[in-house]
């Protein structure tokens, strides 16, 4: 019989306060030991000699001290064919995590792994080394967005009781929330489910326990024991839509924000199985990988290394406005916006252009008197001013300067297509964060919106998002829809170097597949959005009819071929010489741990169509 688990002021005694219930990270003593595997054990970053082995461990004396640790590597399960061993030593200043670039290994081949210390051994993992030369199929799974508080983490069980080559996880791996901060009352309520720190995570001891709470999900740490990974982290590995100077979730009380990155970066290098630079400190993430003679997979930042700030409707559209000339003894002339532009300054003025929607539509009002002094507030009733969308279609959307990649990354992209299509590479697929489809607001009327169901404070939203659809505006400004001309850009590297490109993205919890096209509508390559793990999607937003929502979405996008928006899974990508199938899986409820899995229909794209089929 197991014996039962030490409650925390037992725990202290046995291991004492010098080490701490911290160091533990989640993990329950159940047993004096000379130490303890904590958080199971973890592959990933595979090339075709070498993969990145990882597990934790901390002394179980409970004080401070460096530990060496025995790794192997064997062709069978028994580790009766040891191919390679050796030994590694970590301490508290790496959070008691260890990371081994195992090498030695044979292209395309599996490998059990497992490690040992004073008499005590870790459970045993599998990995994969990536192929050599001609390769028949390669199967990815692709995952993003693990909300450890809105439920448990069946997609994670689902894919690790599936035959993968490998698993792409496109960020979002945990969130940086506070306690009840995006969580779901029943989970956190009923299924224990609560994040760890109960703040809001913002040094590197914050960021160490939240991964240490995830880290102890047994779904999640089969899924790792099970298949090597490949990761890049978005938004909520370091705080809410960042970029490279700041973030929407991180404010001047909270200190400085390049220290919190600096501390965001550390914990991911600790805890995620990544190759990184010896001194610890997880810089630049966009990388490389060869599947053979098949595919190049290309990993980039889309986050945080050159990013500048992302437009937002609320704070960044500009609304409607007319140019006043008013040297005449005060009283305003209305003059063209270039007359304006001439006209001394102290005979100018721009004001804002209400519009009076009484009778149903809206009748500008142009009278000076009467608007020169109006704001927001003093509005008469069924008075509004309206978003000037033309203006910043033009000028904000399509401001060249706005930078997504940052140029480095730009020209590092550029030349690894370029050397992807020199070695005659049949797939190029660029693992990355955001959707980079063209995506427009879905023009939805009242009745299809369901607005009186809508939770109240997402009313005044859908209202704002049904003034802006008509117009053809982006629908998610933090994707590479905000930052359009950089997009541009690298549509010109794919049209000349992409052979058949593949865009894969996370982010917005929904499952997306677009065929995507350049301003003149020629196939630069499709993408794959898929969803989340267990954060919300739009179905939580919106009570629309998700099949209406779907098919209001297609008509208002052309480059949009399917999507589901009201289910939590992964997708299943295959390759061959001869096409890419996409397949996306769902999960009927992370509420539970039982559920069924539903199959959606497979998406196909042909070698040389840059389009799916």
């Amino acid at each position: 019989m197991d014996k039962p688990a030490l409650n925390r002021r037992q725990l202290l005694k046995g291991v004492s306060a010098s080490l701490g219930v911290l160091a533990l990270r989640g993990f329950e003593v159940h047993a004096v030991s000379p130490l303890y595997f904590t958080h199971g054990v973890a592959s990933g970053d595979p090339l075709s000699d070498r993969v990145i082995l990882w597990t934790r461990l901390i002394p179980g004396s409970g004080e401070h001290r460096a530990v060496d640790c025995r790794w192997e590597v064997a062709s069978d399960p028994q580790f009766m064919q040891l191919v390679n061993s050796g030994v590694v030593s970590t301490s508290a200043k790496r959070d008691y995590t260890l990371k081994v670039d195992a090498q030695g290994l044979e292209p395309g081949s599996a490998y059990f792994y497992r490690f040992l210390s004073e008499g005590i051994i870790s459970p045993v993992g599998q990995t994969r080394t990536l192929p050599e030369g001609a390769v028949e199929s390669f199967r990815i799974g692709v995952a993003s967005c693990s909300n450890y508080p809105q439920g448990y983490f069946n997609v994670y069980r689902h894919m690790a009781d599936s035959d993968l080559d490998l698993v792409l996880h496109l960020g979002d791996y945990i969130y940086e929330y506070a306690e009840g901060v995006y969580a779901n009352a029943v989970a956190t309520e009923e299924l224990g489910r609560q994040v760890e720190p109960a703040t809001e995570i913002l040094t590197v001891e914050d960021y160490r326990m939240r991964y240490g709470l995830y880290r102890t999900d047994p779904d999640l740490q089969a899924v790792h024991a099970r298949h090597p990974f490949i990761c890049v982290w978005d938004d909520h590995e370091l705080a809410n839509d960042s970029w490279k100077d700041g973030a929407e979730n991180h404010n001047q009380g909270e200190g400085d924000f390049q220290a919190r990155m600096t501390a965001a970066r550390q914990a991911y290098h600790e805890w995620l199985p990544i190759r990184t630079a010896i001194s610890g400190d997880q810089g630049p993430i966009f990388r490389s990988f060869k599947v053979g003679g098949l595919a190049d997979l290309i990993m980039l930042d889309t986050r945080l290394h050159g990013r500048d700030r992302g437009l937002d409707y609320a704070v960044d559209l500009p609304l409607r406005t007319l140019a006043y000339d008013v040297s005449k003894t005060g009283q305003g002339t209305m003059v063209s916006s270039a007359d304006a532009a001439v006209a001394p300054a102290h005979q100018r003025r721009s004001v804002k252009l209400p519009f009076d929607f009484s009778t149903g539509e809206p009748i500008a009002i142009t009278d000076y008197g009467l608007i020169k002094d109006l704001t927001a507030e003093t509005l008469p009733e069924n008075w509004y001013y309206l978003p000037d969308s033309q203006s910043f279609k033009d000028q904000m959307l399509m401001d060249p300067a706005r930078a997504m990649l940052g140029a480095d990354q730009e020209q590092w992209l550029d030349t690894e297509l370029q050397a992807s299509k020199q070695r005659g590479a049949k797939w190029q697929l660029l693992g990355q964060q955001v959707l980079m489809g063209k995506l427009k607001l879905p023009v939805l009327t009242d009745q299809q919106l369901k607005l009186d169901e809508a939770i109240p404070e997402y009313r005044e939203i859908l209202k704002m998002m049904q003034l802006l659809a008509p117009e053809q505006l982006p629908f998610n400004l933090d994707a590479w829809d905000g930052y359009a001309v950089c997009r541009d850009r690298v549509y010109a590297s794919l049209a000349e170097h992409g052979v058949n490109p593949v865009v894969l993205a996370g982010d917005t919890h929904n499952a997306w597949a677009f065929n995507l096209a350049n301003n003149m509508g020629e196939a630069v390559g499709v993408e794959i959005g898929t969803p989340s793990v267990s954060s919300p999607g739009l179905e939580t937003y919106l009570p629309t009819d998700p099949i209406v929502l779907g098919n209001a979405m297609v008509e208002a996008s052309a480059e949009l071929f399917a999507v589901d928006t009201a289910h939590r899974g992964w997708s299943e990508l295959v390759l061959t010489s001869q096409a890419m199938t996409n397949q996306w899986h769902f999960v009927d409820t992370i509420l539970d741990r039982q559920f069924i899995t539903k199959t959606a229909r497979k998406q196909h794209c042909k070698v040389g169509n840059k389009r799916f089929s």
